[in-house]
């Protein structure tokens, strides 16, 4: 009887200690706020990062669908808020969410570039909000300090990262001349984006917001600054002037996820670029495309289909340190997993 309790209380330790020893996930949520973006990350610490607010009005409708992917994470604040740049999509929803739930830092690129009064207005409401908290401006180079994860800004206020980051530093064999790019250079805000590579150990992941053509060439020609990650966010929604294939082969993604909406991104030639990446494992969506046509996922993987539109259905990715993730969809639950190669 004794040998046989003390086997148990073996086992039950082992259990325990094994249990303590598993290491905390990082969780994404791909929030639908209909073709803008707004991406919330819960680091294994708790620490929390919201990148984007989605658009403003719609009764409160964006800042309502964050909430409830705050709850289902059970946090309570956000702790770091990455406003890519200053468009409607991205910024417009923040004096909304601002009333829902405390914001404690504001992560930005300065101020806009965009002077018309729709954009200054843009602008000035979120300063308003931002001048509640700490703001922290972004700089090609730093670290956002979250921990548990790390969160490097890799583009902001136009520039991008001059040395590459642990894991790049190879050259692209993708890059055409610059001379064969697109013609014309982006002044608006796009060109501004704060860009984010996310790392918690073999796990790697880029947000780039809506950064154009011009500044993803210089961040990976004719140096891939960046190397190869698991996951890619796609690039301005999948628009047709984001996400060229020189940056997107040279990502190298397993995984892509598109933060369009049913009449926005999608495009069919940032999908083909996508759907042609060397080492692409799985196509997720936030919505079916209606320009992209038999380019789309299959339905199991998108959140929101045309018919089901404006449920606000979100994509879940949980991610490890080994490197493995795995992505839910949470209209159905449909979820597959992804392993690192050997």
């Amino acid at each position: 009887m004794k040998k046989r309790c003390a086997l148990w209380i073996f086992l039950v330790l082992t259990a325990s200690c094994a249990l303590a020893a598993s290491p905390k996930p990082l969780r994404i949520y791909f929030i639908d706020v209909e073709g803008g973006q707004s991406t919330l990350f819960v680091s294994p610490s708790g620490q929390s990062m919201l990148v984007d607010t989605g658009w403003p009005d719609h009764n409160g409708r964006d800042a309502q669908r964050i909430l409830a992917a705050a709850r289902d994470a059970g946090i309570k604040q956000m702790d770091y808020l990455v406003i890519t740049h200053f468009h409607e999509d991205h910024v417009g929803g923040v004096p909304q969410l601002a009333a829902l739930i405390p914001i404690l830092n504001f992560v930005d690129h300065g101020s806009t570039v965009e002077t018309d009064p729709h954009g200054e207005a843009l602008y000035e409401a979120y300063r308003k909000v931002r001048s509640k908290g700490h703001h922290i401006l972004a700089q090609p180079g730093m670290e956002i300090p979250i921990t548990g994860m790390k969160v490097e800004i890799l583009s902001a206020a136009g520039n991008v990262i001059d040395q590459p980051v642990p894991g790049g530093g190879e050259r692209n064999p993708y890059c055409p001349a610059e001379s064969q790019l697109r013609p014309g250079v982006d002044t608006s805000e796009n060109a501004q984006s704060v860009g984010l590579l996310i790392t918690l150990g073999k796990f790697r992941m880029i947000d780039l917001g809506d950064l154009t053509w011009r500044k993803e060439y210089a961040l990976v020609c004719p140096v891939n600054r960046v190397g190869r990650v698991a996951l890619y966010l796609t690039t301005h929604h999948g628009l047709n002037i984001s996400g060229e294939d020189y940056i997107v082969d040279a990502l190298h993604p397993m995984v892509a996820i598109a933060n369009n909406g049913a009449n926005k991104g999608g495009t069919p030639e940032a999908f083909t670029v996508i759907h042609h990446s060397p080492g692409l494992k799985g196509f997720w969506e936030l919505h079916d495309s209606l320009a992209a046509g038999k380019l789309n996922a299959p339905p199991t993987y998108i959140a929101n289909p045309n018919v089901d539109q404006d449920r606000g259905h979100w994509i879940e990715v949980v991610a490890y340190p080994n490197g493995s993730f795995t992505v839910t969809n949470s209209r159905n639950g449909r979820s597959e997993t992804y392993h690192p190669p050997a």
